[in-house]
């Protein structure tokens, strides 16, 4: 759960959770680090809106606008029958 945090001291937090039941697992330093590292209680819960047109967003100057031409965004998906990422297997 921290062994890459603590070879790679320069990975920002270096915890991660290899299954699904690790967040309830470990829910005492998982709530913690979330907590501090982004500001979300354990209590707070996640509202998901997909309506471009309600996006908060600082106005960009016309030289900084001029500047993007593209975008991209990643977004993962992971399903309770797959492992998070540190839990993946050649199995």
């Amino acid at each position: 759960m921290i062994l890459s945090g603590s070879q790679n001291v320069d990975s920002g937090i270096g915890i991660y959770a290899g299954s699904h039941d690790a967040y309830y697992s470990f829910s005492d330093i998982f709530d913690k680090v979330i907590e501090d590292y982004h500001g979300h209680a354990k209590t707070a819960k996640h509202i998901s809106n997909m309506d471009f047109r309600q996006l908060d967003c600082p106005p960009l100057s016309e030289e900084d606008a001029a500047m993007i031409i593209s975008t991209r965004i990643r977004v993962g998906r992971n399903f309770a029958a797959y492992p998070l990422g540190p839990g993946v297997s050649n199995m």
